[in-house]
């Protein structure tokens, strides 16, 4: 099986090499750009399973290179950054990226973070292909794609991987750091609330209410769980 390809952007050549030679020493492929004109040229023609992308590049805004990068191939995405602030984090998710790592980072962290994004490349089982649907919410894991109503919830892939694997377990309660292990597939040791950010994000595209979310619930003290609704022939009853 052929390694995955990655591809490092950063302006700063210390940051660039040093994450370049660490991964190839992991028998990556590996190729790099210092901005984002040659970012967009080296993904069109390495054809990319993962970029690391800094946010603040010289010609180019980070999230928008984000986004781009998306529309183009189905590639996943890390930030790097120095900022810690959530509204850069809220945003960068919602331009699409997968993970986000902020200055100053260990390589073995880098490492962990790379080897779990792309773990979600494995092909799934059976099981995991059937479709769900909640009445008028449908989540497919094939074509990774959920309908409300008929019209297409636009969810990043995180997004998309937190509510599939809530839904597939209808009325459990998670800690936050149960879903990160089994979502994110790593053992994180950042800030947990990198969950919070992410439910807020879901909770605005499938709820009637986010005041009052019926879908994905908070308990308490403890994290989420994923509540059915009750179907027509229930409620009647």
């Amino acid at each position: 099986m052929a390694s995955a390809k990655i591809l490092v952007v950063d302006d700063d050549p210390a940051i660039r090499n040093l994450i370049y030679r660490f991964l190839s020493k992991q028998d990556y492929q590996m190729e790099s750009a210092a901005d984002g004109k040659n970012a967009l040229e080296t993904f069109d023609q390495f054809s990319p399973d993962l970029v690391i992308l800094d946010v603040n590049l010289p010609d180019a805004n980070g999230y928008d290179l984000c986004k781009e990068m998306q529309s183009r191939t189905g590639v996943f995405v890390l930030l790097l950054t120095s900022r810690t602030d959530e509204a850069d984090k809220i945003r960068g998710f919602n331009q699409g990226a997968d993970d986000y790592i902020t200055k100053p980072f260990s390589l073995g962290e880098l490492e962990v973070r790379v080897g779990a994004l792309l773990k979600r490349q494995r092909p799934m089982t059976t099981a995991e292909q059937q479709r769900l649907m909640f009445n008028q919410l449908a989540i497919d894991p094939v074509r990774r794609e959920v309908t409300l109503n008929a019209d297409l919830v636009p969810l990043t892939a995180l997004e998309f991987d937190l509510l599939h694997f809530l839904a597939s377990h209808p009325g459990r309660v998670w800690r936050r750091a149960e879903l990160i292990q089994k979502v994110w597939d790593y053992e994180y040791v950042g800030d947990q609330r990198v969950v919070d950010v992410h439910i807020g994000q879901i909770r605005k595209k499938i709820e009637t209410d986010t005041s009052q979310p019926a879908l994905i619930q908070t308990v308490r003290g403890v994290g989420y769980k994923f509540e059915p609704p009750m179907t027509a022939e229930a409620a009647e009853s």
